[in-house]
């Protein structure tokens, strides 16, 4: 199963709880937690994990050091600052919101960090109806982590995201082989839709209508395009993992539609764009 609508994936105290051995596959993970005040207390165990906060703020407690995150009230107001976990630690989450784990199996011990959503890198990529933000907060080259790899991306109701498509299965120069989370929000309660399709590494076919909270898995097979719906705009947290020892998020497009790229030369960037007023 590769879409996870709202509530499919819930565990223990976590509105969303991808492991793993959930997923049938082998790195990426992902948690969802909804804050109310009470301290949540988890351990990491083999899984790298950072604490994002997607709307509100929370103090984390982690290997004797305290995290104040100052968050933000909704992921279209701009990058939040986050606290990196390490594998083998019991960490302690307290105050009020909706808090991200993206994480992945790892082997090497970091230690934990803290970085300020002033040092988060906004990208703005495509153009005209294919214009999207991308906050690269755990992108190789930004954020070391051991496996780990996680961006936000953000689209302007009606725009396209994703696209054009592309895959990361199979281990070929330029290309990286990736389990990827699609973790979605939709502004105005809406909604949005992802496709995911076969490769040559595997048969999937996936036409999803998601909405805030909604997930889709992607172990393999071409991904994109993410559609807005007009009207509204579309948010989804990447979470990334492969088995190389390099991070690395090297793509290949589907040739059928690569030529879209091409076709962004002299076209304007989307004036929505960046979400947050900051690029």
């Amino acid at each position: 199963m590769t879409y996870l609508p709202y509530g499919k994936a819930a565990g223990g105290p976590w509105s969303v709880e991808i492991t793993p051995s959930l997923a049938g596959w082998t790195y990426s993970g992902l948690r969802v937690a909804d804050l109310t005040g009470a301290p949540l207390e988890f351990d990491t165990g083999e899984e790298e994990m950072i604490v994002l906060p997607l709307a509100g703020s929370c103090t984390v407690e982690v290997a004797g050091e305290t995290f104040v995150l100052a968050g933000r009230g909704s992921v279209f107001e701009g990058p939040s600052d986050f606290a990196y976990l390490p594998i083998g630690v019991r960490a302690t989450l307290s105050g009020s919101g909706r808090i991200a784990l993206p994480s992945a199996r790892a082997t090497r011990a970091l230690p934990p960090r803290h970085v300020p959503a002033s040092r988060v890198p906004v990208e703005i990529r495509g153009a005209g109806q294919a214009s999207r933000q991308v906050n690269n907060f755990c992108a190789p080259g930004v954020f070391d982590c051991d496996k780990l790899m996680a961006v936000e991306v953000l689209t302007p109701g009606g725009n396209w995201s994703s696209y054009p498509p592309h895959k990361h299965d199979t281990p070929n120069p330029g290309e990286a082989v990736l389990e990827e989370v699609y973790y979605f929000e939709v502004a105005g309660d809406g909604l949005g839709y992802q496709r995911v399709y076969s490769s040559e590494r595997g048969q999937v076919d996936t036409l999803a209508e998601v909405s805030s909270g909604d997930v889709v898995l992607v172990p393999y097979g071409y991904h994109g395009p993410s559609m807005a719906a007009p009207g509204y705009d579309l948010y989804y947290l990447n979470v990334l993992a492969g088995p190389a020892e390099e991070r690395s998020m090297a793509f290949c497009d589907d040739p059928r539609h690569a030529w879209i790229r091409s076709s962004w030369s002299g076209q304007d960037i989307d004036p929505r764009l960046p979400f947050g007023g900051r690029a």
